[in-house]
């Protein structure tokens, strides 16, 4: 009797072991893919206890739970990078400005020009006569059947409001195509891994495009220097608080003691961040757009030095510009007419303080900027043209730029006005 009791006991736990290999092998199989016969993917089979039995203990994989994610009413989206840059990069360069130039330079990239368009233009602040006139681009806008995009600006303007800023744009003469205001109704977030940035916001209606060709008027700016491919990317697809992250704590400097209080800065600030007696700028309504910087004849007010604010707000354009163009492919249109100090957002006529020099147009966006750049300063005569102009340099944009892997400031420069190549 003992002798079968033994052996009863021995078959069961025989049994049990059995169904506990099995298992630990089904749980191994289902953490690699393969579905439980429940369906559940990492759920084993349990053996049902026998009397004088201990239960046997199952380890289960750990099921991964779902990331919390805060609540926005922004769309995040991941990018993956779809730079390739080729060094020495190729711009090609004509004098012809005419909408028969843009046609010129464009033909020697429109291989890189596929689907859905947004053609990214600065429509010019009202009040503004510099920005680069629509019959420029008509031509091209309607060979491509592409849209006319922009973003709303921060400051008081009829281009901070997706209605008004479609209807100046209209006055202008931008009215040959069908114009979209990126961030007019809401924006989305990209996530990104950057020096600056674990995010970035842009206009929502950025997704509804295959790529973008960006048309950049080449000109000077007070916080950055110049304004060419990288700003109009960075700001002119950023939305509304995208462009207030890069400006944020770019205050000016300034010396109270020596200015005369003439109001010209008060006047020209579009945020009315800036009172005298004494001479104040206000941290909390200034939106670092550096238009204080241009204004001021008595250089009172300068780009802050020796906190880098400068050179931080350049690396924000850079960042924003990086995640923007490895999201979307872009190529570049860059216009050198109506060189002036300032940019097209100011709100009054501005004289060019250097002649015409031409279009160019590349598929690596520092390439063309630092051509643009180098043209300027040689037609200027002078090693850097807006430091000179804008009173600040934007040379940290292009070397930023370049160590971001966006792009390469070593370019060869055909002149196709001319059969003969000319490198950089």
């Amino acid at each position: 009797m003992k002798f079968k009791k033994k052996k009863a006991i021995e078959v069961i736990n025989r049994r049990n072991f059995i169904l506990a290999l099995s298992g630990a092998v089904l749980a191994t199989a289902c953490s690699k893919g393969e579905k439980s016969p429940a369906g559940k993917p990492g759920t084993a089979p349990t053996p049902e206890p026998t009397n004088g039995d201990k239960k046997p203990e199952l380890k289960k994989p750990e099921e991964k739970k779902p990331a919390k994610t805060a609540e926005t009413k922004t769309d995040k989206i991941r990018y993956t990078s779809t730079i390739k840059v080729k060094t020495p990069a190729e711009v090609y360069f004509t004098k012809d400005l005419t909408p028969d130039g843009v046609m010129k330079v464009y033909e020697k990239i429109k291989d890189h020009v596929k689907g859905r368009v947004g053609f990214k233009v600065h429509f010019g602040e009202h009040g503004n006569t510099t920005y680069i006139k629509p019959h420029m681009m008509k031509k091209l806008v309607k060979h491509l059947k592409a849209t006319l995009v922009e973003t709303n600006v921060l400051y008081v303007s009829r281009r901070k409001f997706k209605h008004t800023h479609i209807k100046l744009a209209k006055e202008h003469g931008f009215d040959f195509a069908p114009i979209d205001i990126l961030d007019g109704d809401a924006d989305m977030e990209l996530n990104v891994n950057l020096k600056h940035y674990g995010k970035i916001k842009i206009g929502k209606n950025t997704a509804n495009y295959d790529m973008f060709l960006i048309f950049s008027h080449f000109k000077g700016h007070g916080s950055a220097g110049f304004g060419g491919a990288i700003k109009n990317v960075s700001m002119g697809i950023g939305s509304s608080a995208a462009k207030m992250a890069m400006h944020a704590r770019t205050i000016p400097a300034y010396e109270p003691d020596k200015c005369i209080k003439c109001g010209i800065c008060v006047k020209k600030c579009p945020a009315n961040a800036i009172t005298l007696k004494p001479l104040r700028i206000d941290p909390d309504k200034c939106i670092g757009c550096g238009a204080c910087i241009s204004e001021c004849p008595y250089k009172v007010i300068s780009s802050a030095k020796g906190d880098k604010s400068t050179q931080v707000f350049l690396e924000r354009l850079v960042e924003y510009t990086k995640a923007i163009i490895e999201y979307k492919p872009c190529v570049y249109i860059n216009v050198l007419a109506n060189i002036t100090s300032k940019c097209d957002c100011m709100g009054r006529p501005m004289k060019p303080f250097m002649p015409d020099i031409g279009i160019l147009a590349s598929t690596d966006i520092v390439a063309i900027d630092r051509a643009s750049l180098d043209l300027v300063n040689k037609k200027h005569k002078c090693k850097d043209a807006f430091l000179k102009e804008s009173r600040t340099s934007g040379n940290h944009q292009l070397d930023y730029a370049e160590k971001m892997g966006i792009g390469t400031q070593k370019y060869t420069l055909i002149d196709l006005d001319k059969t003969d190549n000319k490198k950089s």
